[in-house]
């Protein structure tokens, strides 16, 4: 009986990581801003009337990359309290309502306060629990999940823009 118990929760850490990597996966769009900016510049300088440039918004990622940690922090608090598929839910709501916000946006403001307030501070609370969750289900292996947890976070920055511009270019963003 207990042999069969084990068997499970080494399947289920297995899927425990996979759904921390694909997550990661997607909470690392926030690092392609680059791939956003021209073409949201050039979107809001149609709707101002006013030139704009991509570094015209830096402050925009700057935001989202510097109120991050916040969450980050808080997030293994609340990951004790609510647990973490709550954090990771909500985490991840907020993360896609910020980047919602976005294709709304009329101005350098609402993309503040949905890449930078939303999508960052969501970031903070997902990555926080994706990964102290996965070294959890590995007492075994601890670095090496930790060390694909967060990679599976940083190669986002190379997955998410090929294909950010694909839809871009497809949807007249270019």
């Amino acid at each position: 009986m207990i042999k069969a118990d084990n068997s499970n929760l080494t399947k289920r850490r297995w899927l425990v990581l996979l759904a921390s990597c694909v997550i990661n996966l997607c909470i690392g769009a926030l690092y392609a801003w680059s791939v956003f900016a021209e073409p949201m510049a050039v979107q809001l300088a149609g709707i101002t009337g006013n030139e704009m440039t991509a570094a015209d918004l830096s402050i925009v990622f700057s935001v989202g990359n510097g109120l991050g940690f916040l969450t980050m922090i808080a997030a293994g608090f609340l990951d004790k309290t609510v647990g973490p598929k709550w954090v990771i839910f909500i985490g991840g709501i907020l993360f896609g309502f910020g980047f919602v916000l976005c294709g709304f946006a009329s101005n350098i403001f609402t993309l503040i306060v949905g890449y930078g307030l939303f999508s960052g501070l969501a970031m903070g609370l997902a990555y926080g629990c994706t990964i102290s969750n996965s070294v959890k289900f590995f007492p075994d292996k601890a670095g090496l999940i930790g060390g694909i947890a967060t990679a599976s976070y940083g190669i986002s920055s190379v997955i998410i823009p090929p294909i950010a511009n694909a839809l871009i270019e497809q949807l007249g963003g270019k």
